[in-house]
C-alpha cells in the first residue's frame, strides 16, 4: 500500500517509487512512502487562497469550537491509533501521551482561547500607551495572523502529538499548517489526518499532509509563512540554512534532540524518599517509548559517594522492565522504530564506550515476551558508567537515541551544574532534593541551558508529569543543541503564528481598530441606563456618567464595623496624621462599593451578574468631606457560545474611573458582567 498525501483538498499518491516502511516489531511491510511528484506548490497556494482566507474570517472562539469539535473526534478514534502505533515498536502505555496526549493539547487550546482570547480575528496586547502630553496621540499593540502557511515537519517518534501540538495553536492563531511527519511512522499521522479531514470541522485548505519527502516545498515559501522543524540538530541546521529561508527570513523554529539530565542533589541518602524517586525516574524515562523520546534523560548525575548505589539499584530495576511484543500488556520495553535505527543506537553505544563502560544491558542476545529472540528492531535497557565526566567529551556530545543512559559522579553542586552545562543546551533537566538552597543553587546555575527544570521531592511528587512530559501550558524548547526554538507555552504558541504591530494614532481610530475603548476616544452617551441594554444594543465608547456622593465620615466608621477593617489610616487620627496619607482617609473597597451604588441600575434588566473585577488601583486618597463621581464606559465586548439552557449571552468589560471634585482620579479599574443577547 502506497501511502497518500492530502494536497490542494484531494488525497494522492506520489508518482515515484517510495521507501518500505516496516513493522517495527515484526519486520513485515506496512506501507510504501513516496512524495515524488507532487505540486507543491499548488498546496502552498491551496493554504494561502482557501485554508488562511476561511481561518482569518473565523474569530478565535470559532477557530477553538472546531479544534474541540475536531479533538472530539478523534479522541472517539483513539483505539484504532492504539493498534496501529503497535506497529512503531510503542506499547499502549508509552502511546498514550502521543495519542491521547496530543488530542487533549488540542482540547487544551480550544478552551484557552475560549477563556483568554476575544471573540475577534485580531488580539489587542498589552496597555495603552500615552505618546503625547494632551493624550490625543496615542500606541497599541496588536497581533492578527500572518497570511501564509505553517510548515511543520516533525519527528519519527510522537507521530501524534508531535503534530497536533503545533497543529492547534497553528489553527487557533488563524494559519493553516502543511504537515510533514517522518517516514518511519508516516501511517499513524495519515490515519489521524484521515480522520481530521473526513469530519470536516476545520475549513477545507486548513489542513494538508505531505507523506514522503519536502521535495521543492520549501522554495515556495514567502515571509508570510513559518517552518517548525523536530528532529536531530543535523537536519535542522540543514533546514535553517534552506537558501530561500534566509534569505526571505522566513521564521524557523527548531526543537532538538538533547543530551538532558537528572541531578541527584547532594543531601539526598539512599535511605531518602528523593533517592527513590530518582531510580524510578531516570530507569522509566530510558525504557518509556525505548528511549525514543527527545526529552529522556541521557546523563545520570550524582554524587560520588553514592554512585555504586545508583548503578546498583538502577541495574536492579532495569533488569526487571519486560521487553517484546508491545501489544501485550505485562510488556515495558518496545522496540525502536526500524532496525536502522537500532544499528544507529549501537554505534552511539560502541562510541559512548570509548570513555564509559556497559554495566547493565548491552548484551546483544534479547529474550522477547511474545515473540522470537532477536526479532524486530529491539535493543536492550543499557547503562553505562563514566567515572570521569569532567574530562570526558562523548558521554557529553553523543547521543544514543535509544534505552541508553550514562552515569556519572560530581563532587560539589558546582561540579554538578558544570556537568549539566556540558550538553551545551537541553530541552530539560531534573533535580531530586527535597533540600531548597540546594535546589535554587543548582537551578540558578542550569537553567540558561535548559528551556525547562523539573525540581522533584516527595512533595510535588505524587502529582508531578514527570521528567520527559511537555505541558500544553509551559514552554517547550530549549538553547543550543536543543535547537534555540519554542513551542507551546500556552497563548505564548498561538503569538508565534502572529505578526505583532504597533499602533500609533488617535484614540478613537485605535478605538474603531482595536473594538476596545481607549481613554481620550470620543465616547457616546443615551438617555437609556446601559445596564438596560441587551449586549448587541450596547456599543464600544458608551459611558455613564453618574451623580455625585460625597463620602462622610459616617461612611468611613460604618464601612469599618461592616467589614472589621480597622486600619489605623482608617481610624487612629493620630497615627493617621504622622503617615502617608496625612490624614485619615476612606477604605480603597469602600469608594469601589460606593461606586457600584452609583452606577448600577436597581431594577432587573439584561445584566445577569457582574462577575469580576479587573486592574484596580487606588490613585489617590479620599478623606471625609471628598465629592466623588464615577465614569463607566463600555470598553470590550465578548460574545459566548450558549452552554446548556442558559440564555445567550456575553461578557461586556467596563472600564471605570472614579474622579474628586477637583476631577483628580481616586480609583481605576474594569468590571467584568454577563450581559442577555437577544438572539438564540
Amino acid at each position: 500500500m502506497k501511502l497518500t498525501s492530502y494536497i490542494a483538498g484531494h488525497w494522492v499518491e506520489g508518482d515515484t517509487p517510495g521507501r518500505t516502511v516496516l513493522d517495527a516489531v515484526h519486520g513485515q511491510p506496512v506501507c510504501e512512502v513516496s512524495s515524488g511528484g507532487l505540486d507543491m506548490r499548488a498546496a502552498v497556494m491551496h493554504a494561502r487562497q482557501v485554508g488562511g482566507k476561511a481561518l482569518r474570517a473565523m474569530t478565535f472562539h470559532d477557530r477553538a469550537a472546531a479544534l474541540k469539535a475536531t479533538a472530539k473526534h478523534l479522541m472517539a478514534c483513539k483505539e484504532a491509533f492504539y493498534t496501529l502505533s503497535f506497529k512503531t515498536g510503542t506499547t499502549r502505555a508509552d502511546a498514550w501521551p502521543d495519542i491521547e496526549g496530543g488530542i487533549g493539547t488540542v482540547f487544551s487550546y480550544a478552551s484557552l482561547v475560549t477563556r483568554e482570547f476575544p471573540n475577534d480575528v485580531l488580539l489587542v496586547e498589552g496597555d495603552m500607551e500615552r505618546l503625547s502630553r494632551n493624550g490625543t496621540f496615542v500606541g497599541r499593540h496588536i497581533l492578527t495572523p500572518k497570511v501564509g502557511v505553517a510548515v511543520h515537519i516533525n519527528a519519527y517518534n510522537f507521530p501524534v502529538w508531535g503534530m497536533l501540538e503545533k497543529v492547534a495553536p497553528s489553527i487557533a492563531a488563524g494559519m493553516p499548517v502543511i504537515i510533514k511527519p517522518a517516514t518511519a511512522t508516516a501511517y499513524l499521522t495519515h490515519a489521524v489526518v484521515t480522520e481530521m479531514i473526513k469530519l470536516g470541522a476545520l475549513p477545507e485548505g486548513a489542513v494538508q499532509l505531505i507523506c514522503g519527502g519536502t521535495g521543492d516545498l520549501l522554495d515556495h515559501l514567502d515571509e508570510q509563512d513559518v517552518v517548525t522543524f523536530t528532529g536531530s540538530a543535523a537536519t535542522g541546521r540543514t533546514l535553517r540554512n534552506h537558501p530561500n529561508l534566509v534569505a526571505n527570513s522566513i521564521p524557523f523554529t527548531m526543537e532538538a534532540d538533547s543530551l538532558n539530565c537528572a541531578i541527584l542533589g547532594q543531601s539526598v541518602q539512599p535511605s531518602d524518599e528523593e533517592f527513590s524517586l530518582f531510580i524510578k525516574e531516570v530507569a522509566r524515562e530510558m525504557t518509556s517509548k525505548a528511549g525514543q523520546k527527545c526529552t529522556a534523560i541521557r546523563r545520570v548525575i550524582v554524587p560520588d559517594r553514592v554512585i555504586d548505589t545508583v548503578v546498583g539499584a538502577l541495574g536492579e530495576r532495569l533488569a526487571k522492565v519486560t521487553p517484546g511484543d508491545p501489544a501485550l500488556e505485562q510488556v515495558r520495553l518496545g522496540a525502536l522504530v526500524s532496525a536502522e535505527q537500532a544499528d544507529d543506537v549501537r554505534a552511539s553505544v560502541a562510541e559512548l564506550s570509548t570513555e564509559a563502560r556497559v554495566v547493565a544491558g548491552g548484551g546483544e542476545d534479547m529474550v522477547l515476551e511474545g515473540l522470537e529472540a532477536n526479532a524486530g528492531a529491539f535493543f536492550p535497557a543499557t547503562l553505562l558508567r563514566c567515572d570521569e565526566p569532567m574530562t570526558a567529551e562523548k558521554v557529553h556530545s553523543v547521543e544514543a537515541f535509544g534505552p541508553v543512559a550514562t552515569v556519572m559522579p560530581y563532587a560539589s553542586l558546582e561540579d554538578a551544574v558544570t556537568l549539566a552545562r556540558r550538553g551545551k543546551g537541553s530541552l530539560v533537566g531534573s533535580v531530586f532534593t527535597r533540600d531548597d538552597s540546594e535546589a535554587r543553587e543548582i537551578i540558578l546555575g542550569c537553567a540558561p541551558w535548559h528551556g525547562r527544570m523539573l525540581i522533584i521531592n516527595r512533595d510535588c511528587a505524587g502529582e508531578s508529569t514527570g521528567h520527559g512530559s511537555p505541558l500544553a501550558n509551559l514552554i517547550h524548547g530549549g538553547p543550543g543543541r536543543a535547537g534555540g526554538g519554542e513551542e507551546l507555552g500556552g497563548a505564548r504558541a498561538i503569538k508565534h503564528y502572529m505578526q505583532r504591530t504597533a499602533l500609533q494614532g488617535s484614540p478613537t481610530t485605535l478605538m474603531a481598530i482595536t473594538n476596545e475603548y481607549h481613554p481620550g476616544a470620543v465616547e457616546s452617551h443615551d438617555a437609556v441606563h446601559p445596564f438596560m441594554k441587551h449586549f448587541e444594543d450596547l456599543k464600544i465608547g458608551e459611558t455613564l456618567v453618574t451623580h455625585r456622593r460625597t463620602v462622610t465620615e459616617a461612611d468611613i466608621v460604618n464601612f469599618g464595623c461592616v467589614s472589621g477593617d480597622h486600619f489605623y489610616a482608617h481610624f487612629d487620627e493620630i497615627a493617621a496624621k504622622d503617615s502617608f496619607f496625612g490624614q485619615r482617609v476612606a477604605h480603597g473597597y469602600f469608594i469601589i462599593s460606593a461606586a457600584a451604588g452609583m452606577f448600577v441600575h436597581p431594577a432587573p434588566g439584561p445584566v445577569i451578574a457582574n462577575y469580576g473585577l479587573e486592574n484596580l488601583r487606588f490613585v489617590e486618597p479620599v478623606p471625609a468631606g471628598t465629592t466623588i463621581q464615577c465614569k463607566l464606559t463600555v470598553k470590550r465586548k465578548i460574545k459566548k457560545a450558549p452552554r446548556g439552557d442558559e440564555k445567550p449571552n456575553g461578557v461586556v468589560v467596563w472600564a471605570v474611573e472614579v474622579s474628586n471634585q477637583d476631577q483628580g482620579l481616586v480609583a481605576l479599574y474594569d468590571i467584568l458582567t454577563l450581559v442577555e443577547r437577544r438572539e438564540h
